[in-house]
């Protein structure tokens, strides 16, 4: 059999469809609510359904009076305020492409992407990096502020497959690309509810991540909020170890972070969490010990799920369908996916390129600007991930590794999560990282580079992994490092450790 999954497709996006008139459609039945509360250990700000929408109107207004048009791009320059969805949502009311960008970007990052999108307003937050000479005007929060309270505009309905706004790829395995999603994209989250989150009204969704990582936007505030749940975002300051009171202070049922973040409070004596039904995790694989303690430490289970900037999450565990174990679960229910080799669909256990189907409705539109990149990343229907995986006879899929970060031992491929297992196992390694390096002219060898809770000795660690890998795939470097390098949103940096050691490696 070959390793395909489809179950049918969902049902289509309606039309006329705007996705902020769609996340909002709630709001006039549940009013009063708390749609949003930003929370911190002094307190927490509570914005109602009611206010939300008024608010997210009114700026649309604002934004109309600036001149705006339909299809114009809005550069987003904002922490984790409230500011943050108002603007993004206030612009796709109006029809208006919000490109919402990360608090952390330097002055030449954020003017590439300038460059790149051509926007016709900037708004930006005062100490946020900004063009040195900005392409058009700037917005300071202060004075969008005072466009809530102008009438509402009206919601631009359209169709679903028109642009709607663009994230950027975090550029881990080279230049950041823009990425352009429809209105529509938000109809396909509705493929998470069941498949990853078990997403209910009476849910308290606490996101633990930046407003502009698609994780956090999608899964902290949009999907709530198109549920009628409320969401639960730390403020400004909040630190990981202070999360876990803040749980327990904010009844939340639902947590949701990137990997790191759980081996973060899982360093901390965690309260008792007697609201809390499961986790979230995305962003990067989690380790499966991870996963192991959180349960141990709450009694609650993690849902993992996979995706990327140019589809979201699409596979993954859920309460009413955990994923197996060393999987990375399901693709979710109206998917269509297969594992690809060069002659099309490989079979059952086979490794392969991980392909999405071109009718996913969460499918990006293509790369801004850049026809020829977006053509390059399709073979007949399918979006080629760039990760490598198995499927089993359940549909499940095991993850390999990005095809990219694949090495080679002797003329065999190895997996860098096979030997990251292996490892992660020991008592002594909170985490590691395995890569391929150069170590002389034509001879390269797999490395492991590992953050530990207390000393431990190279040949311990190479008999225990020995144990547990042929010895093909056994590393020849053991480096014991202070941290692991992570992109913004937590996603390891592979490539950098492996620059790092050559470097040295050199100069040595």
């Amino acid at each position: 059999m070959h390793a395909i999954f489809d179950q049918g497709a969902p049902p289509p996006c309606p039309a006329p469809f705007n996705l902020a008139a769609y996340v909002l459609g709630r709001a006039d039945v549940l009013g009063p609510k708390t749609a949003l509360a930003v929370i911190t250990p002094d307190g927490a700000e509570h914005w109602s359904y009611a206010r939300l929408e008024a608010a997210v109107l009114g700026t649309a207004s604002g934004f109309l009076s600036q001149g705006l048009q339909p299809g114009d791009r809005l550069l987003m320059r904002l922490g984790n305020t409230i500011e943050f969805p108002i603007c993004y949502l206030a612009a796709l009311a109006a029809d208006i492409i919000p490109v919402p960008t990360s608090s952390l970007l330097t002055e030449p990052e954020v003017t590439a992407i300038a460059e790149d999108i051509s926007p016709r307003l900037i708004v930006a937050e005062e100490g946020l990096a900004c063009p040195a000479s900005p392409p058009c005007p700037v917005l300071r929060t202060e004075a969008m502020r005072t466009m809530a309270d102008l009438p509402p505009a009206a919601y631009a309905m359209g169709d679903a497959d028109r642009p709607g706004y663009i994230v950027y790829t975090s550029g881990t395995s080279g230049t950041p690309r823009a990425v352009t999603h429809a209105h529509r994209a938000i109809w396909a989250r509705r493929m998470m509810f069941k498949g990853w989150y078990g997403l209910t009204e009476s849910d308290r969704l606490l996101h633990a991540g930046a407003f502009n990582w698609t994780y956090t936007l999608g899964t902290g505030l949009l999907d709530p909020w198109t549920r009628g749940a409320t969401a639960l975002i730390p403020g400004n300051g909040v630190t990981p170890e202070q999360l876990g009171l803040l749980m327990q202070q904010h009844d939340a049922t639902i947590f949701a972070a990137a990997p790191g973040i759980y081996r973060q409070l899982l360093r901390t004596d965690l309260p008792p969490l007697k609201h809390l039904r499961h986790g979230l995790s995305a962003g990067e694989k989690l380790p499966d010990a991870t996963s192991a303690a959180w349960e141990r430490a709450t009694g609650t289970p993690v849902h993992e799920a996979f995706g990327m900037s140019e589809c979201s999450t699409f596979v993954s565990g859920a309460p009413a369908h955990p994923a197996p174990p060393g999987t990375l679960g399901y693709p979710q229910d109206g998917r269509h996916v297969a594992v690809l080799g060069e002659d099309g669909p490989v079979g059952l256990h086979e490794p392969g390129i991980l392909g999405v189907s071109q009718r996913d409705q969460g499918l990006m539109l293509g790369y801004w600007g850049a026809e020829a990149e977006t053509r390059a990343r399709f073979i007949d229907e399918w979006f080629l991930t760039g990760d490598l995986v198995s499927m089993g006879e359940d549909g499940a899929l095991t993850y390999l590794g990005r095809a990219d970060d694949m090495m080679n031992a002797g003329g065999v491929r190895v997996s860098p999560i096979e030997v990251e297992t292996a490892l992660n196992g020991h008592s002594a390694i909170l985490e590691s990282a395995a890569v391929e390096v150069e170590v002389k002219a034509d001879t390269s060898v797999i490395a492991v580079f590992y953050v530990a809770n207390s000393p431990v000795e190279t040949g311990d660690l190479e008999g225990f992994v020995a144990g547990r890998l042929a010895r093909y795939k056994c590393p020849r470097i053991y480096t014991s490092v202070d941290a692991l390098p992570k992109g913004p949103n937590g996603k390891l940096l592979r490539r950098a450790l492996r620059e790092s050691y050559e470097a040295t490696n050199d100069q040595a």
